[in-house]
């Protein structure tokens, strides 16, 4: 349970970040926890298909998520204009 916890705060808080970074504001709780989880899975793929780690622990997987949610935001900005 406490995994499940750490997971939605994780994403509360990384799509709240891309959202700042990419749009200039978050897209409420829900989108952004959402936004948050699916750039875990994203930023994790990425770096092991990169080699790189963006580091362990707490704040590593925020990093991971911020990062994988930053690519996510970019996608689907450059889908809905094209």
């Amino acid at each position: 349970m406490e995994g499940f916890i750490a997971w939605i705060v994780i994403g509360a808080v990384a799509g709240w970040l891309a959202g700042l970074l990419v749009k200039g504001g978050g897209f409420g709780l829900v989108v952004d926890i959402m936004l948050g989880v699916v750039g875990v899975f994203i930023g994790g793929w990425l770096s092991n298909l990169s080699s790189i780690s963006l580091g362990r622990g707490l704040i590593g997987s925020l990093v991971t998520a911020v990062f994988g949610a930053v690519i996510l935001l970019v996608i689907i900005r450059l889908i809905k204009r094209g």
